[in-house]
């Protein structure tokens, strides 16, 4: 089934070879797949679809006909890291975060990399995620970054590199977890042969994490959610069940004497640590959008006195700015004196005069984006578009150049994905989740997202992606 009808030629395929062979890691997955058939294998997918659905996995995606509740397409052939491979993304998922909390704490604090003019301060104080209300601000643990979702792909030779980091509230980790519970029950034979590493125990990785932000003795912890209508609202209430810790609104909260406390049958409980959901200029009303509907006046002076720990510290919407990503390298170099494990993706600044100019004259063969877009919005893929689309998104970039960057069109990776009863090549990235607490953790995984419309490089569940569950084998 798969030799038949499967083709990666002129791509690096995460279980071909350019040659067509199977590598080492895919060995048995591919031999016992074709072995099942292609009818045992449609069958074993619809019944990953229907758990998936009687659990409730769902994303709202909002669109010109309104809002609609959606379940996360789910792909059941899993995309493999090999064990050598994953010790190396570590080590530089790592290093990265640590580089990254150095830096939120000097542009808080001193400077110094500005100063020194290793990154322009204009870039800095121009970024909408950088907020002047938390200069001075020490965070506890002098810790800015504790959940981090950094997307990574391959390139065309199947090298990693860094697409993006996602710094403040990366969500898509429920859909690990519920997606790694359904590919035990439709394939356990697979997990009896292989040495898969576990990714359950996330949830006690985060809640260990939330707990070492406070010094109180069995502290009262909570995931502050912006309501039911937000697109991630099913990994809020998910996430606040595996931990065990209470889930949130605005309303719910309130703040006395510089202290937050929770409203309760039985009166006013303190709250300890918050695993915040919700936008920085949105959550307190007195410090920042005064129309706010959904935060909680005096919480950001609760936060600055250290009665309460956020997380993630506000402001560290500044360091995922994409304009910003482009200095990641030298800020790896600037604190830690080391080179990037993992490297960027070839960056443009729309702000510098050359690198306009290239982005202009080549926007048909580039993807350029949004400095604070998300979600596969604000961005054009040039060889995708028209000729009126790049001539429209010129004048945008012209318009407010700081606001743009700019990257050669990668041809991610792909895995081989059931499309329908038959086997095609669809592309995919890869979003591990990181950890920073006493210690960091890396989940040995993530979330592999997968782009299902054929030939699309856009893996974004809103604009029609999946995805698969990521193995890596011990």
């Amino acid at each position: 089934m798969f030799i038949a009808d499967y083709s990666a030629k002129n791509i690096y395929d995460e279980m071909f070879s350019s040659e067509g062979y199977p590598r080492k890691s895919y060995d048995f997955v591919k031999t016992k797949m074709e072995s099942l058939g292609g009818i045992e294998l449609v069958k074993r997918s619809g019944s990953a679809e229907r758990a998936l659905m009687s659990l409730g996995i769902t994303f709202t995606l909002y669109g010109d006909g309104g809002e609609q509740e959606r379940i996360m397409p789910f792909d059941v052939i899993p995309r493999i890291v090999p064990s050598e491979e994953w010790v190396s993304l570590e080590k530089g998922l790592k290093q990265r975060i640590q580089a990254l909390n150095l830096f939120l704490t000097d542009i808080y604090g001193e400077g110094k990399i500005l100063k020194d003019k290793i990154i322009p301060r204009d870039m800095i104080e121009s970024s909408s995620g950088y907020l002047k209300q938390c200069i001075g601000l020490k965070p506890p643990k002098d810790i800015w970054i504790h959940i981090t979702g950094t997307d990574l792909v391959r390139d065309g030779a199947g090298a990693f590199h860094v697409l993006e980091d996602n710094l403040r509230c990366p969500s898509g980790v429920s859909y690990v977890l519920e997606n790694r519970e359904v590919m035990k029950r439709t394939f356990p034979e697979l997990f009896e042969k292989l040495n898969i590493r576990q990714v359950y125990d996330y949830p006690y990785h985060l809640r260990s994490m939330l707990e070492n932000l406070t010094d109180a003795v069995d502290p009262v912890i909570a995931v502050w959610t912006p309501g039911v209508y937000n697109s991630a609202y099913y990994e809020h209430s998910f996430l606040a069940q595996k931990m065990g810790v209470y889930l949130v609104e605005g309303s719910d909260l309130i703040v006395e004497n510089h202290k937050v406390f929770m409203k309760t049958t039985k009166g006013l409980r303190k709250v300890d640590v918050i695993y915040r959901r919700i936008d920085d200029t949105f959550m307190d009303q007195s410090s920042f959008r005064p129309d706010s509907l959904l935060g909680v006046k005096g919480i950001f002076e609760a936060f600055k006195r250290g009665n309460v720990a956020l997380a993630n510290a506000p402001g560290t919407g500044v360091a995922d700015d994409k304009v910003i990503y482009s200095y990641v390298p030298k800020i790896i170099k600037y604190y830690l004196g080391e080179e990037p494990i993992i490297p960027n993706v070839p960056t443009y600044l729309c702000s510098e005069g050359p690198d306009l100019q290239f982005v202009l004259d080549n926007i048909h063969n580039l993807v350029v984006k949004a400095a604070n877009g998300a979600g596969g919005y604000g961005m054009i893929i040039g060889p995708k578009s028209t000729k009126q689309e790049q001539e429209d998104f010129k004048e945008l970039i012209k318009a407010d150049p700081r606001n743009y960057i700019a990257q050669p069109v990668l041809n991610l990776s792909t895995v081989p994905t059931l499309i329908a009863d038959k086997i095609e090549s669809r592309h995919v990235d890869l979003r591990p989740f990181i950890l920073y607490g006493k210690d960091i953790y890396v989940m040995p995984g993530g979330l592999t997202r997968v782009a299902l419309r054929k030939g699309s490089l856009v893996v974004n569940s809103s604009q029609g992606g999946g995805s698969k569950d990521t193995w890596v084998l011990g």
